[in-house]
């Protein structure tokens, strides 16, 4: 009878054990999926050091699946649909263009936005504090940061008075309160603005003609359809022109831009992590209310200024984040 008990008992604390690492292995991995209409780069490194710090390591608690566009913009649907039918936890968009693309891809999958300029004014969004839906983030306050771009290339030149902005045709993030404030911004600096659109990075070759036909003395690059190598051109082709120009992202100036002021990027794509987290562990993205950026950045670029005959006032660098010799 002893013999039996004890059989017994082993038998079941060995299916016990079995049961026990058949459930950890049938445990679900949470699935991100991350998209973004550029190429991958520093945000995307950040991001999963953004996770990591949360205790959540790539390939081996968490799966991300990357889908990038590098500047093509008519694949950005065509990546959101896919990470729809992979049927990720969440999606994190790293642009605009993405968030509206997942968002007309899916309602019921929740989306983190880690770069949107305007998402109450674009629809994107109920509310920053009550956003509602399935999309929650950060945005990025562009309609500010054109007023001071603009004002940091008046500083440098003093005698400005014509600036072109090159920009992607439709882009959300030229909604109506950023382009009002853009332009309010350009009327008490004495600026008068000329707005070059690209829609394709094919579109490029057209726009570089304008603007050397249009005889602009600086130039302003606002976020576009341009993957690493688009932005490149844009940056030779204002090297090859002595045209000073200010950017959107850091990225640009290390890559030989003169300067760029915008919203510290890396800073949002860490905190969206924080977002992922809280989604995964049951908060609907409706209660998360969105966030704004606490981190802004100036880099400039001496090697450029430079290259085109330009003398960035002491004042300027003194306030820059970034300054690459």
């Amino acid at each position: 009878m002893r013999r039996t008990v004890f059989g017994f008992t082993l038998s079941a604390m060995l299916f016990a054990l079995s049961f026990s690492a058949q459930a950890q292995q049938l445990k679900k991995v949470p699935r991100i999926g991350y998209q973004s209409a550029g190429s991958s780069g520093e945000r995307e490194e950040t991001f999963r050091q953004g996770l990591r710090e949360l205790g959540y390591v790539e390939g081996q608690n968490i799966v991300i699946e990357w889908r990038f566009a590098d500047g093509k913009v008519n694949q950005v649907p065509h990546n959101a649909a896919e990470l729809v039918r992979l049927k990720v936890d969440v999606i994190v968009t790293g642009g605009a263009t993405d968030t509206r693309a997942a968002k007309a891809a899916t309602s019921a999958i929740p989306i983190v936005m880690t770069n949107e300029s305007d998402p109450v004014g674009t629809g994107v969004v109920a509310s920053l504090s009550h956003p509602g839906g399935n999309i929650t983030g950060l945005a990025t306050l562009s309609a500010e940061l054109r007023g001071k771009q603009l004002e940091l290339l008046k500083e440098i030149l003093p005698r400005l008075s014509h600036v072109v902005v090159l920009r992607r045709s439709g882009s959300p993030s030229w909604a109506a309160a950023t382009l009002k404030e853009t332009e309010v911004a350009a009327r008490s600096l004495g600026l008068k603005l000329q707005f070059e659109d690209v829609k394709e990075p094919n579109d490029l070759n057209r726009a570089f003609e304008a603007i050397t036909k249009a005889r602009t003395e600086a130039l302003l690059v606002t976020a576009g359809p341009f993957g690493r190598a688009d932005q490149k051109r844009i940056v030779e082709y204002a090297a090859k022109n002595r045209l000073p120009a200010i950017y959107y992202r850091r990225q640009i100036v290390e890559d030989g831009g003169l300067m760029s002021y915008d919203t510290n990027r890396n800073d949002l794509s860490r905190r969206a992590a924080i977002f992922v987290d809280k989604i995964l562990k049951g908060t609907k993205a409706a209660d998360l209310p969105v966030e704004q950026p606490i981190k802004f950045e100036l880099v400039i670029n001496l090697n450029a200024a430079k290259q085109i005959g330009l003398t960035i006032p002491p004042n300027v660098l003194a306030r820059a984040d970034k300054v690459i010799r």
